[in-house]
């Protein structure tokens, strides 16, 4: 039997990550009660932590492999340069792995250089990962094919030196111009949904959707200010925010927050939680912080959205906890549907709140006379090659889906970005919906 010891470091870092897991399905399970709660957050976020990183070690070891240990027995490994580039991968992937750990240092009211340049190393690693995969398998195939005869062998050394080489340009080409795009102000989007039983009266009201914005390492009071500028451009009757507004604790980035204070819809601005406002741990304190700026957190409730137009009109807006909740056995939230639509009855208009598209896929089943969801935490993948993972593991992937006879589901590709700087295949959106009476 083969002793830990004897095992290579890949498979050793599997192993770490491994144990790192188990712990933290441990911790929540047995220790959640027990750790008074600034323990319990700090000691998840710590193994989140450790856990990503030991996964990607797995990658780094190869990516070191590829772009260094390969040129090793070359004329060139001996130079200047070549030290110079040992160096920069070094960097590189000391970087990507440190990217982490500013969400539990480096979090204020502007993004640190660091956490920038820590978190665009991360994004270039995830691609850079991708091709290297998948120029490798392309490597193997072409050999398998080839039977490994002379044609095999002809030029094998320059089609292993061509591979690191091919891969690390197309990262970087990759990397400007995700960077590029992310830099720019979100795209507005507006989307006309016939919503069924509306009144109309209520016909051609605005709805501005705002989704996954990530107040944390890389976001900061600047870009939520551009964001609000542009959401008061839009003169909205109702302004919703689906989810995952912060990433950071609310005393430490309050400072960034100002900005929504400066919203003013006249029927209302309202809030749901997303998967990352429950690894704060600080849901209870972000609510306060959100009413204190006239933000309506629906925590499982509902509101009446009255038409200006006759006060006998109206539509129910709901809004559910995120799934999340119930996973992290956070306590007193968790999607309880019934709760959210208390009083909501087919008779009138029915909009809900659901961060998650799998958690609007739930709620349809229970509630197929829902109008219209709103959601978001898909990103639209947010960078290449992630946008294929998103896809397959979320029923709704990003715009609008029309469901059964009378009922539609929106997913926003996001308003900004999680930590990575950077949009591939995905634009940021501030979504203007305007209302249709049937």
């Amino acid at each position: 039997m083969i002793s830990f010891k004897q095992l290579p470091i890949e498979a050793k870092a599997a192993v770490a990550a491994g144990v790192v897991f188990f712990s933290m399905m441990l911790s929540r399970s047995y220790l959640a009660e027990k750790l008074d709660f600034r323990t319990r957050r700090w000691l998840q976020r710590l193994q989140m932590t450790l856990f990503v990183n030991t996964l990607m070690l797995v990658g780094s070891l190869h990516v070191w492999r590829s772009t260094v240990t390969t040129f090793t027995r070359s004329s060139a490994a001996s130079s200047f340069c070549f030290s110079m580039w040992k160096i920069a991968v070094f960097t590189f992937l000391a970087l990507a792995h440190s990217s982490f750990f500013t969400l539990l240092f480096l979090v204020a009211e502007e993004p640190y250089f660091f956490s920038l340049a820590a978190y665009t190393c991360l994004g270039a690693y995830i691609i850079l990962i991708f091709f290297l995969f998948a120029l490798g398998s392309v490597e193997q195939a072409y050999k398998f094919l080839a039977w490994r005869g002379a044609k095999a062998g002809t030029g094998s050394k320059n089609r292993t030196a061509l591979k690191p080489v091919l891969a690390v340009v197309l990262t970087v080409v990759l990397t400007v111009v995700g960077l590029l795009n992310a830099s720019q102000p979100p795209a507005v989007n507006s989307v006309e949904i016939p919503v069924h039983k509306l009144p109309s009266t209520m016909n051609n009201l605005k709805v501005v959707l705002l989704s996954d914005i990530h107040l944390g390492p890389t976001v900061g009071k600047t870009k939520l200010a551009m964001i609000v500028r542009m959401v008061k451009a839009l003169k909205p009757d109702i302004t919703v925010i689906v989810g995952d507004l912060t990433d950071a604790e609310a005393k430490i980035i309050r400072p960034a927050v100002e900005p929504l204070g400066e919203l003013d819809s006249p029927l209302g601005t309202y809030f749901v939680t997303g998967n990352h406002e429950y690894y704060t741990s600080d849901v209870s304190n972000w609510f306060e912080l959100l009413k204190s700026f006239n933000i309506q957190p629906l925590h499982n409730e509902n509101v009446k959205i009255v038409s200006p137009k006759s006060t006998s009109d109206w539509f129910c807006l709901a809004g559910v906890d995120d799934i999340e909740a119930d996973v992290l056995r956070y306590s007193g939230h968790g999607m309880d549907l019934k709760k959210a639509l208390r009083g909501c009855s087919s008779e009138h208009a029915i909009v809900l709140l659901a961060h998650q598209p799998i958690a609007a896929k739930w709620a349809l089943q229970e509630r197929p006379d829902i109008n219209l969801i709103l959601s978001g935490h898909t990103h639209g993948g947010q960078i290449f090659p992630l946008n294929a993972g998103a896809y397959l593991l979320n029923p709704f992937f990003v715009g609008l889906y029309k469901v059964g006879q009378n009922t539609f589901v929106y997913v926003s590709p996001g308003t900004m970005y999680y930590g990575i700087p950077m949009r591939l295949g995905s634009r940021a959106e501030i979504t203007e919906i305007i209302l249709r009476s049937p």
